[in-house]
């Protein structure tokens, strides 16, 4: 059974934290999918993607494109992870139910504290996954660093 990991972006945006987690995904030899709302916004994350300023190169492609099954890390706006992810992270709100959680290795939901739409659909994604007794922790950068700040 896995976990949901919430992380409250307070000081760096989704496109400077989402490839540190990327990173450390695969670190471990997990292929991610990274689940969105839009089309669009999932391709202008591509384009930040492709801009990782440490090493230059962080593998990943965009669902239903060429190849989209070989891909470490795919973009989608669907629940359907065509890569054989075993770890999710969803941004801008993307819906995660509570059986991916229990299927998979690690589910991150990345939202924005600076946005009162993201904290109150990040409260409600919380209690959502909690009540149907999945594990979860909250973690925050306010300080500086990631801490964790609870758990469940």
């Amino acid at each position: 059974m896995g976990a949901a990991f919430f992380y409250h972006l307070t000081r760096r945006p989704l496109e400077a934290t989402l490839p540190m987690l990327l990173t450390k995904a695969q670190q471990v030899g997990w292929r991610v999918a990274v689940r969105g709302r839009d089309d669009a916004r999932m391709e202008w994350l591509d384009e930040k993607l492709w801009l990782v300023p440490e090493d230059g190169f962080l593998a990943h492609g965009l669902a239903g494109r060429a190849h989209e099954a070989e891909q470490p890390v795919l973009l989608t706006t669907q629940r359907a992870m065509p890569n054989g992810a075993v770890c999710l992270m969803a941004v801008d709100g993307a819906e995660v139910a509570p059986e991916e959680v229990q299927a998979l290795e690690r589910v991150c939901i990345l939202f924005d504290g600076n946005d009162t739409a993201a904290l109150d659909a990040a409260r409600g994604q919380w209690k959502a996954l909690t009540g149907a007794g999945c594990k979860a922790q909250y973690w925050s950068e306010d300080s500086g660093r990631w801490e964790m700040r609870a758990e469940a």
